[in-house]
């Protein structure tokens, strides 16, 4: 796995620990992230009581008791969004898997098709990418490194 795929699932997962949603935003599933969005604002309206949100919002000083208490009636909101955060992380491994099979398909099916070819024909072997190339050509017609021209490795 590339650096940058392995570290997608932990992106997106730090990113909707920022804000709800937007670890879903950066992996591509635009509506999964407003689902999940419209689900928080749906549990902040059905279950925290206004109060609560009144109180954060006049961002006066708690004593630890009424912080508790705050904390306790935020906890159906909190865990809703840790279920977010969850979700992209597995959604962003799952996407990194696939990416990975991918390019393991597409590594082992180049594999495979130099392995087939006949040492009888008239196709030489570009020597930039590896494939098959007309013996006609000056050049690869499939990354175009001219072929009359020794290449500097």
């Amino acid at each position: 796995m590339s650096a940058l795929t392995k570290l997608r699932p932990w992106l997106a997962a730090i990113l909707g620990l920022i804000f709800t949603g937007f670890g879903h935003i950066y992996l591509r599933r635009w509506r999964r992230a407003a689902m999940w969005v419209l689900l928080v604002l749906a549990v902040a309206a059905l279950f925290v009581p206004s109060g609560t949100l009144e109180a954060l919002d006049a961002a006066e000083t708690m004593s630890p008791s009424e912080f508790t208490s705050v904390l306790t009636e935020l906890l159906p909101l909190l865990a809703v969004s840790f279920a977010s955060v969850l979700d992209a992380f597995v959604i962003g491994f799952r996407q990194a898997a696939e990416a990975q099979a991918a390019r393991s398909a597409v590594d082992d099916a180049d594999d495979s098709v130099a392995a087939v070819s006949d040492p009888d024909s008239d196709a030489v072997t570009c020597p930039e990418c590896g494939r098959e190339v007309d013996a006609d050509l000056d050049f690869c017609h499939w990354c175009t490194t001219r072929l009359d021209e020794p290449t500097d490795d």
